[in-house]
């Protein structure tokens, strides 16, 4: 009998070498891929693509038929809710998508999609390729903290040798608070024990993790976040974890608290954090994400002195579209033999 195949169509831009890759480590994969077709790239894994660019109608129409035989989606189309739902209702043989974000869940549940659907159609993500890069810039924005970046920036600019010595804490000597610890938040967990810090993690599970010495239960949050040189949020956005970081956690903290979120900007009540960073609680805060992206002009977050923003970009990685191209290929793999995916995401907490 022949070999079964899976029709793939590439829903969102994808370089040559990315889908290469997932031809070579799956050859049952047929893509359907047209560049002509998909919204290009401002920089290297742009899964968006430019805003700016649109499609005729003659271009729409070969997309959708595109989309419409395919059994599987890399990407959800133009990252629309709207593309997706269409789709789904349109083919009745799509019976998986794969995220190109590490979340995603915000544009499935926008897309409304009824328990039928999401009952045929498997919904994973690219949760964990983008780890590493941000478990370092979660380190970048703690070591910022503790050895007064803005200070020697403000002393540089004025051409200040300084009035004395200048005093810094040493991460090794730390309490590390990691706020969620799935793939991104064990990677954030392993760098910091490296550095020697002590490492605490939020839990809902209660099940050990490496590199943890201590493993904190979500409802005593704030009461270990008392206790911590620094916190770090990796956790997604959901109705769960929204405002989750509010003015009970930030009222507790002691002085001087090194505050990095590298999750979502929605878990973070950003009004009970300027409070805090007023008070100087919060002595300096590093922030790839923010509640409203992008970030509003009149956010006090731009001028505060003890803020560094990235604008959610401590992710992007000129690897970034391998690594996820590897783990699409990986899972091909697993639904061609009937194997359980990795990465499912959740259809009741969209994560």
């Amino acid at each position: 009998m022949p070999e079964p195949t899976l029709k793939v169509a590439v829903a969102v831009s994808l370089d040559d070498t990315s889908a290469d890759r997932i031809r070579e480590l799956e050859p049952r994969v047929e893509l359907l891929r047209d560049a002509a077709l998909t919204r290009p790239w401002r920089w290297q894994g742009d899964w968006e693509g430019d805003p700016d660019w649109e499609r005729s109608p003659e271009q729409q129409s070969r997309f959708e038929a595109m989309l419409d035989e395919a059994d599987a989606l890399f990407g959800i189309p133009d990252v629309s809710p709207a593309a997706l739902a269409r789709t789904v209702r349109a083919n009745e043989r799509l019976r998986w998508v794969h995220t190109t974000a590490a979340g995603g869940g915000g544009q499935v549940r926008a897309a409304q999609l009824t328990e039928a659907e999401l009952e045929r159609v498997v919904v994973t993500t690219s949760a964990g390729m983008h780890a590493s890069t941000l478990a370092e810039w979660a380190l970048f924005g703690v070591l910022a903290g503790a050895k007064g970046l803005r200070r020697l920036e403000a002393d540089q600019a004025s051409r200040t040798w300084g009035d004395g010595r200048r005093l810094m804490r040493h991460v090794s000597e730390m309490t590390v608070l990691v706020v969620g610890l799935g793939g991104i938040g064990k990677v954030v967990a392993e760098r910091f024990a490296a550095l020697g810090a002590t490492v605490w993690g939020t839990t809902r599970s209660g099940e050990p993790v490496p590199h943890v010495d201590r493993l904190v239960p979500i409802d005593e949050l704030a009461d270990a976040a008392a206790h911590a040189d620094a916190i770090v949020s990796t956790l997604p956005g959901t109705e769960r974890t929204t405002g989750l970081l509010g003015a009970d956690v930030f009222g507790a903290l002691r002085d001087d608290t090194v505050f990095v979120n590298v999750g979502r900007g929605t878990v973070v009540d950003e009004d009970a954090l300027l409070d805090a960073l007023d008070a100087g609680r919060v002595g300096f805060a590093a922030l790839d994400v923010t509640a409203v992206e992008p970030l509003p002009a009149e956010s006090r977050l731009w001028e505060h002195p003890g803020v560094l923003l990235s604008p959610h970009t401590a992710a992007l990685s000129v690897q970034e579209p391998r690594r996820i191209a590897e783990l699409f290929a990986r899972n091909a793999t697993r639904l061609l033999d009937g194997e359980p995916l990795e990465n499912v995401m959740s259809t009741k907490e969209f994560y």
